[in-house]
């Protein structure tokens, strides 16, 4: 597995595991009304976006590198 690939997948990983827990923070604010849930939440999925934009660049920066 390449560098490329391996990068692909962590960043997938990452984002998946990013948005999991701010929709969870979510959650847990609507039940308790906690500050630090809401912040949580919030960065969780501000994280998320910023995740999917770095994965859109280094895709369009190793377009010539092969997966393999």
């Amino acid at each position: 597995m390449s560098l490329k690939a391996f990068h692909i997948i962590f960043v997938t990983v990452s984002i998946l595991l990013a948005l999991g827990f701010g929709v969870w923070s979510l959650v847990h604010y609507a039940d308790e009304r906690r500050g630090l849930d809401l912040a949580f939440g919030i960065g969780s999925i501000l994280a998320a976006v910023g995740l999917v934009f770095y994965g859109r660049y280094v895709l369009k920066k190793l377009k010539d590198i092969s997966y393999l």
